[in-house]
């Protein structure tokens, strides 16, 4: 009898997965808690209600955010044994066993303030609070503490900020939290990558990119009033914008044609002393985004001052 096969997830976790690991017609369904999607790859997708009262062998978890999974079987009372965790999977333990005798002698503040999540990386001496959404600092924290001191940096500068390739908004939603005054300008198709620029992709790729919705990405952001939706391809939704300056931007378009017309948009605008965030750069999976850098700057003789991230997919932060 095969197998009855679930993986966690519809986003890109799920789409690598199912491009490189695991046939479409090995897995009996997709779990979802957001339920963008009914079907994946032509396979159901179900809430992790449903897959409480069915059957199941294994259970492949392709999100980030473990911890949330782990909690959510917990309360589902589903068997924690047949969690096989793609991402995230090991646990970083305090080594400290004396908290009750020292927090006698210390005091609940002082501990409470050191205490925190545990991390590989430190806490920064200079973060006073946290002011980033926890699931997300799990996810890619040092992509999301450059974003927190570039943010610092760019006090007085003036422009707006935008992010080409939303996706699901969680880089959107930090950018939004931490710029409560700057008007933010998200660019989406919201539908995945146009078919011509998507045709050498995996099918999960693209699948995984088309998961997403411009209706649950505006309702996760701190500051509504001050975003704009641009729904529909690059560049044509940059229309009527050629006027505007930018203090910040994030460009997280993955393929080679959007990348290059996205710098060609952005950085003309970008205020001296403003930064363009570069995602996957280094990422050996999306190849396009460097040659597209590298088209950028043949074609307009500028070689640009250039900052590595040794993030999960190696952002390079650009400044004019």
């Amino acid at each position: 009898m095969a197998m009855k096969i679930y993986v966690w997830g519809t986003g890109c976790g799920a789409g690598d997965l199912l491009d490189t690991a695991l046939l479409p017609e090995q897995v009996t369904a997709f779990v979802d808690e957001e339920g963008v999607l009914k079907h994946f790859l032509n396979r159901p997708v179900i809430s992790p209600g449903e897959l409480a009262q069915g059957d199941y062998d294994l259970i492949l978890v392709t999100v980030r955010d473990a911890d949330g999974v782990q909690r959510r079987c917990r309360e589902l009372g589903i068997d924690e044994n047949t969690l096989f965790f793609l991402k995230n999977d090991a646990v970083l333990m305090s080594r400290s066993r004396a908290w009750d005798a020292a927090r006698a002698v210390l005091g609940d503040a002082y501990l409470d303030e050191r205490r925190g999540q545990e991390r590989l990386i430190r806490r920064p001496l200079w973060t006073e609070r946290e002011n980033l959404p926890e699931p997300e600092l799990k996810g890619d924290y040092v992509r999301l503490k450059t974003l927190e001191m570039l943010c610092g940096e760019i006090e007085g500068i003036p422009g707006s900020a935008a992010e080409l390739g939303v996706f699901r908004g969680g880089f959107a939603e930090s950018i939004n939290r931490l710029l409560p005054e700057r008007k933010l300008y998200l660019f989406d198709s919201f539908e995945g990558f146009a078919a011509e620029e998507g045709a050498d992709e995996g099918a999960g790729f693209l699948q995984a990119h088309r998961n997403t919705a411009e209706e649950k990405v505006f309702a996760r952001m701190p500051h509504p009033e001050r975003i704009v939706l641009r729904k529909g391809f690059f560049p044509a939704t940059a229309a009527e914008l050629e006027e505007e300056i930018f203090a910040l931007v994030s460009l997280d378009v993955d393929l080679e044609e959007s990348t290059l017309a996205g710098l060609r948009f952005f950085l003309p605008r970008l205020s001296s002393g403003g930064y363009l965030l570069l995602h996957d750069y280094y990422s050996p999976n999306l190849p396009g985004v460097k040659r597209a850098l590298r088209r950028y700057e043949e074609e307009s003789g500028i070689r640009l001052h250039r900052f590595p991230v040794c993030d999960i997919n190696g952002t390079l932060v650009i400044s004019v």
